[in-house]
């Protein structure tokens, strides 16, 4: 799982009994089978709708700090996805009682400079140990094995709306290439739209941003990546509301059109 493949990321469908990284989508995992929401026990904090930030992991007693991009989010409807610092995943996760299982996971292979892949290792080694008990307080969770080693996790904050690069999810087909950064002291947006790259003024102020007419390139490209492109363009016909959720920035026109973006880990 961690070897080096030339640094290029590849995805790959795992076993669940073979993946290493898989059970960490599990580990938090807050939705039950038929995608009800659920908590990890009864009374207890939920964990499902929360970007939980990795803190560390123990394993044979030893504790190791996480990479700083080490994350896990549970969606509604039992999708989970996360990262152990270098590589990604995403999973179905259910949860029975206090106990979290996954199935239908995908990961990547990637080595990067800065992540030591031993904590990944250890991360992986400790997730997939056997059934997982959650212990969900307020912005604290916990994840033990059976042999009683343990993930630590946090509550992350809400990332800023300036600054952040924000990659757009929906709408979709820009395969990841789509993405806005605010600037607070040029009062402007830009980024690329999926093809070419755009420059607008963006005056934000009570909940809602108003773009100005974008300066764009005018490159062509294939066809699902003009089309995310065209959809982008419509946000700067008028006023959007924008609403940060964690990771998640939501921006919504006039007319109803909705736009997503997650801060770039």
């Amino acid at each position: 799982m961690y070897r080096q493949k030339d640094k290029k990321r590849q995805r790959t469908t795992l076993a669940v009994a073979a993946a290493a990284l898989l059970p960490l989508a599990a580990a938090c995992g807050s939705e039950r089978a038929d995608g009800g929401s659920a908590s990890a026990g009864a009374g207890r904090a939920p964990v499902t709708g929360v970007h939980w930030k990795i803190d560390s992991v123990t394993v044979d007693g030893a504790t190791h700090r996480a990479p700083r991009r080490a994350h896990l989010r549970i969606e509604a409807g039992g999708r989970a996805e996360g990262s152990l610092g270098c590589n990604r995943f995403t999973a179905r996760a259910a949860v029975d009682a206090d106990r979290v299982r996954l199935s239908d996971a995908t990961a990547t292979e990637m080595a990067c400079d800065d992540i030591p892949m031993a904590v990944e290792e250890a991360l992986g080694r400790a997730l997939t140990a056997g059934p997982l008990t959650t212990d969900a307080d307020g912005d604290r969770l916990t994840l033990t094995t059976p042999g009683g080693d343990t993930v630590r996790l946090s509550r992350a904050q809400d990332a800023p709306l300036y600054g952040t690069t924000w990659t757009v999810t929906e709408p979709g087909g820009g395969a990841g290439r789509a993405h806005l950064v605010f600037d607070d002291a040029k009062n402007s947006v830009s980024g690329r739209l999926g093809c070419n790259t755009a420059r607008a003024g963006a005056t934000v102020r009570d909940g809602h941003i108003t773009l100005g007419a974008p300066v764009t390139t005018r490159m062509m490209c294939e066809d699902s990546l003009m089309d995310t492109e065209k959809r982008l363009l419509r946000l700067f016909d008028g006023p959007l509301s924008y609403r940060i959720d964690q990771r998640t920035l939501t921006l919504t026109s006039e007319n109803g059109q909705t736009v997503r973006a997650v801060a770039d880990r």
